[in-house]
């Protein structure tokens, strides 16, 4: 039996190997950022200090307010520029004593030639005169011979001797339709009595106080109405002509109450002794006084009169 030997061969471990460059570079980098970062101040929450009203900041300039209008299209009127500031300068009031008429005009204000049937304007001047704030309210005639537009109004205002027009004027717009009752005309019979016509108007009534001295219109109140009726096919003119009728009718001591409100508002507003407006609140009834009873004192008991001498003393 032979034996046969076995050689195993060792080949020597190889040494571990050295950090390489890479490595080296790395750790350098490491403790360079931790350096850093001790050298850095620590962070902390502080609050500034409080800023008092007298050590506050200024605050910026706020921008002009707008006086001049730089719209040169707009000075293309019949006013100047100055006389513009000039009017809205001046203050607003009705003048003491005065004179007003009342005249109805058409559209774009020019004299109503027509029969004043609706009583509007006579119970604007009952409203007016009866107020005592004018010397005189009157009606005014429209049948003079004037000019159209404001010229007329300034002279038709001279002849009757007005410091102020209230000018009044009325507009209506009409429908006329028909409602579901108008199915019943089909039967021929039912067309001469059914309400299957609907007519409604819808109007304003206006009043404007034009100042005759300087041109001006002080205000203007407007008093809308609107009425509707159900009828038959005959005669819808006269029945729309009388249901504007009792809508001018309804709403005339409302537009009046409406111009008496701004007559008071100007009469406020006139200038007192010192050339200010004046404070006094003008209401249209006085303010009820409360009267309060007084107890009256206990009634005392008879009194004996005592006589004392001091003669011996």
């Amino acid at each position: 039996m032979s034996h046969t030997s076995l050689h195993i061969s060792k080949r020597p471990v190889p040494a571990p190997k050295r950090p390489g460059l890479i490595l080296y570079m790395a750790l350098l980098a490491l403790l360079t950022g931790t350096g850093c970062a001790s050298s850095r101040a620590a962070m902390s929450a502080e609050l500034p200090p409080m800023a008092f009203a007298g050590e506050a900041m200024a605050e910026p300039a706020a921008p002009p307010i707008l006086t001049e209008n730089h719209f040169t299209r707009d000075r293309s009127g019949s006013i100047s520029e100055s006389a513009l500031r000039e009017v809205l300068e001046a203050p607003v009031f009705l003048e003491e004593k005065a004179r007003v008429g009342i005249v109805p005009v058409q559209g774009s204000y020019s004299l109503d030639m027509d029969v004043p049937l609706p009583g509007v304007a006579a119970a604007l001047s009952d409203a007016l005169d009866g107020s005592g704030e004018f010397e005189l309210a009157s009606e005014v005639s429209t049948d003079f011979p004037v000019d159209r537009g404001i010229s007329g109004l300034r002279e038709l205002a001279a002849r009757y001797r007005c410091d102020y027009l209230l000018i009044y004027r009325h507009r209506f717009v009409d429908a006329t339709y028909m409602n579901p009752a108008a199915w019943g005309y089909l039967t021929v019979v039912g067309a001469l009595f059914l309400p299957g016509n609907t007519i409604e108007s819808a109007g304003v009534l206006e009043a404007t106080l034009f100042d005759v001295k300087t041109g001006t219109l002080l205000f203007t109140v407007n008093e809308r109405v609107r009425g509707q009726e159900q009828v038959n096919i005959w005669h819808n003119e006269l029945k729309t002509q009388w249901l504007k009728k009792q809508m001018l009718e309804s709403a005339t001591q409302r537009l009046a109450d409406q111009v008496m409100t701004k007559i008071r508002r100007l009469i406020v507003a006139r200038p007192g002794p010192g050339g200010k407006s004046s404070a006094a609140v003008v209401m249209s009834r006085p303010a009820p006084v409360e009267v309060k009873e007084v107890p009256s004192a206990p009634t005392s008991a008879p009194q004996i009169p005592v006589n004392i001498s001091t003669t011996g003393i």
